[in-house]
């Protein structure tokens, strides 16, 4: 049997309700097949309330030694200020352990009625590949005059080739592997540098993917195209901030937030990789139990492919395709009423059906 140590941090909000209930999915679904030793991590709000931090000075050290961290959410609106619970916790990790790439898988599940009511799974079936440690969230930047009416804030967008490079070669490794089209997302024509410099390395390293299609579009273009025509996307890459934005819009178009997972994968070999929902801590329901946890029993079947269960992560992603399509069993945020671990319940029982 494999062996595999996870980091865990719920961290805030729903994130204390969903993983909990990923976590119970994802040990049914390997039973038999792997261990996976869960260690927890109490990291967010409540210990900066304790400490003054988001996690301790040598978390990200910490981090280091798991197979995989399996993260919930951040942030505790109004109480601690979002920029810092963000930069305090997941962004540190993101950068400190070079998670280069964001994977953002966006589908419309069967028996989901989505926003665009003449569109079906067939037509929102898309993969974003974010730039996750440079761009706009690099964190270079600042404010001189503070406090007087002459203040001044400044932020400034870092964009490397070699990072770039990378990210976008990635996205092209991925349109190979599935339907042969990558959409670039720029802003080239106002943004002269950073963007067209974007451009430049997707059309540099388009030479070397002859069989992948490549569109670019403006990221103002790319969002109404998304809403209009969502057939049109199959692979997508963008900067951090383009590609943060326009996954949110993708989660809508899925029905819900709650539904949408993501993966913050390592460069290097033997680094943990970080697998995450990506609806926030969202307080107006925590505590309530109604918080949906597909997203991050998505989140945990993309870890477990990653660690190599891929044929137990294609079986959760089959349980909830059939949840979905049932229609029986959903949080209110899809019309239903049930809660977070009738959902995950029930998505257990489907595993062993």
């Amino acid at each position: 049997m494999r062996h595999f140590r996870i980091a865990v941090i719920p961290g805030d909000g729903v994130g204390k309700e969903v993983i909990p209930a990923g976590q119970r999915v994802l040990e049914a679904a390997v039973a038999g097949e792997a261990e996976l030793a869960w260690h927890h991590f109490p990291w967010g709000s409540d210990f900066y309330r304790q400490t003054g931090s988001l996690m301790p000075p040598d978390g990200v050290e910490q981090l280091r030694q798991f197979d995989a961290i399996y993260f919930g959410a951040v942030g505790d609106p109004p109480h601690v200020p979002d920029h810092v619970t963000l930069w305090g916790l997941l962004l540190p990790i993101r950068k400190q352990l070079d998670l280069f790439v964001n994977v953002r898988p966006i589908r419309l599940l069967p028996g989901i009625a989505g926003p665009l009511r003449d569109k079906n799974p067939a037509d929102i079936d898309m993969v974003f590949i974010r730039e996750n440690t440079e761009g706009e969230y690099a964190g270079v930047g600042g404010r001189v005059h503070v406090g007087t009416a002459h203040e001044v804030a400044l932020e400034t967008a870092v964009f490397s080739r070699f990072n770039v490079e990378r990210v976008v070669r990635y996205a092209f490794e991925l349109a190979r592997s599935r339907r042969k089209h990558l959409t670039s997302i720029t802003k080239s024509n106002a943004q002269r540098y950073g963007m067209v410099l974007w451009d430049e390395v997707v059309q540099r390293v388009a030479q070397d993917y002859p069989d992948v299609t490549v569109t670019s579009l403006l990221v103002d273009a790319a969002a109404a195209l998304m809403v209009r025509a969502p057939e049109r996307f199959d692979v997508v890459v963008g900067s951090n901030l383009f590609a943060d934005i326009l996954t949110d819009l993708g989660a809508a178009l899925m029905g819900s937030l709650g539904l949408a997972p993501s993966a913050n994968l390592a460069s290097a070999p033997g680094m943990p990789s970080l697998f995450e929902p990506v609806h926030g801590s969202a307080p107006d329901i925590a505590g309530r139990g109604i918080a949906n946890p597909i997203g991050a029993i998505w989140a945990g079947a993309m870890m477990l492919d990653h660690l190599g269960l891929s044929e137990a992560a294609a079986r959760i992603l089959r349980a909830i395709e059939r949840l979905t399509q049932e229609g029986t069993v959903l949080t209110p945020d899809l019309g239903g009423t049930a809660t977070t671990e009738q959902v995950a319940d029930r998505v257990i029982a489907l595993l062993q059906d």
